[in-house]
């Protein structure tokens, strides 16, 4: 019995004005390319106005134009489309890919079942202000700490066999077409087909630097609104990453201990309340307050563990919203999506 073909990888990058990352995050992917460790590397242009494109060219990578600014799921289709790797792995392009990528790809796609890997930042966000490094690390949190199944995909650092990409009908760029939940809403239909799996190994540096603004933003409009409305469509909140049990058990307690603090503002009496609320989020939150501490010091993982209890209740709001917003308007539409970081 013959063994079955090795596989080759396909580099996809969707690319909006992202010529300030590319210097970075395509010299190792252009290396992996020379040692023969990727097939071809396709960066997408997704119209950009800052000269991404011929970047690109000039350092030799593939480019494809995009007719206009559609999103990155109409970009990663593009590149999809032109790909001829039996896997295609998308990296965003403000993540710079470790060099033992293609070997962690190739290694989890050995069976057959397996239709999708994704990775993890690592822990060197490049920003180093306080709130990217929290919101960096925290995304790297999850992805390390995760059970190796997975039902949802993750599109800045992860791989999908070719032929399952196309048969789940590749990202949904007409539902998004601005960055958003596209790539989870594919994980959906992925897993339909067989099985996505979690590679703690499948790192990449993230360049991204966080604004209070853009983390609300992203956070609410372009992630927790449309993921919400998803899981309410499809009638499965799955135990995973950040919307599992557990983070759902923590995200009410943080929603008591709010409460509680405004409670003992009218009646002082109160005060145990509050303290006993405290001490159980703490609780709760202590690996990953621990985590904080060893990769920012005791100041740095308190100010993060206090910004995660709000993140719990603003994302907790949003979850409830969406649930009286589908009571009352019904499940027969798709969930609607946000334009340009708005709804």
């Amino acid at each position: 019995m013959s063994a079955p073909p090795a596989h080759t990888i396909s580099v996809i990058m969707p690319a909006f004005n992202a010529a300030e990352f590319l210097t970075r995050s395509l010299n190792p992917l252009l290396a992996m390319r020379d040692a023969g460790a990727i097939a071809e590397l396709i960066v997408v242009d997704d119209g950009s106005t800052d000269g991404t494109a011929q970047r690109a060219g000039e350092m030799g990578s593939s480019v494809l134009r995009a007719a206009r600014n559609a999103g990155p799921a109409a970009a990663r289709n593009l590149g999809a489309g032109t790909a001829t790797g039996s896997l295609l792995w998308f990296i965003d392009a403000d993540v710079i890919a470790h060099a033992g990528g293609p070997r962690h790809i190739v290694a989890a796609f050995a069976p057959e079942e397996v239709v999708a890997v994704f990775g993890s930042y690592d822990d060197s966000p490049s920003a180093k202000d306080w709130l990217s490094r929290y919101k960096n690390l925290l995304h790297r949190f999850h992805h390390q700490q995760a059970a190796p199944e997975a039902a949802t995909f993750w599109a800045g650092c992860g791989a999908v066999r070719a032929d399952a990409f196309r048969a789940a009908g590749g990202f949904n760029a007409e539902l998004y077409p601005q960055p958003s939940i596209e790539d989870i809403e594919l994980g959906y239909r992925l897993r339909q087909l067989g099985r996505i799996v979690i590679l703690p190994d499948l790192q990449g540096t993230h360049m991204k630097r966080w604004g209070i603004v853009n983390l609300l933003r992203t956070d609410i409009w372009a992630r927790a609104l449309p993921w919400s409305r998803l899981i309410l469509q499809r009638k499965n909140l799955p135990d995973v990453l950040n919307v599992s049990r557990m983070e759902r058990l923590r995200a009410a307690v943080a929603g008591v201990l709010a409460m509680s603090v405004v409670a003992v503002l009218f009646a002082p009496g109160l005060w145990p309340l509050s303290v006993a609320a405290t001490v159980l989020a703490l609780g709760l939150n202590h690996a990953l307050f621990q985590y904080f501490r060893r990769h920012g010091g005791p100041g740095f993982a308190i100010a993060a563990i206090a910004y995660h209890q709000v993140y719990y209740i603003y994302a907790a709001a949003t979850f409830a919203w969406c649930m009286l917003e589908h009571r009352y308007h019904g499940n027969g539409n798709a969930p609607s999506q946000p334009r340009n970081g708005r709804p």
